[in-house]
């Protein structure tokens, strides 16, 4: 997966080579800042995560989508996350 672009409804999505799950999480967050660091382990997530470059089709908007396997994981992320 690595490499290739992934479609969805919402988004054109590249995988970080950083992920290590292939999945995209129910849980999102949309980083309006395509290029912030982001870094998910630094938020302490109790469940699993990926992250992709994202292009979000509704808008044209360019960000980084944060996907998290725990609804609490990404109201952590989004309550404390500061871009750079």
């Amino acid at each position: 997966m690595a490499g290739s672009a992934i479609t969805t409804e919402t988004y054109k999505l590249y995988p970080s080579p950083r992920n290590r799950d292939h999945v995209i999480f129910v849980h999102e967050v949309f980083v309006p800042h395509p290029y912030a660091l982001v870094d998910p382990p630094s938020y302490d997530p109790k469940g699993r995560w990926t992250l992709f470059a994202a292009h979000r089709l509704a808008d044209g908007k360019n960000g980084q989508l944060v996907t998290f396997e725990l609804e609490s994981d990404a109201a952590s992320f989004r309550a404390r996350f500061v871009p750079d």
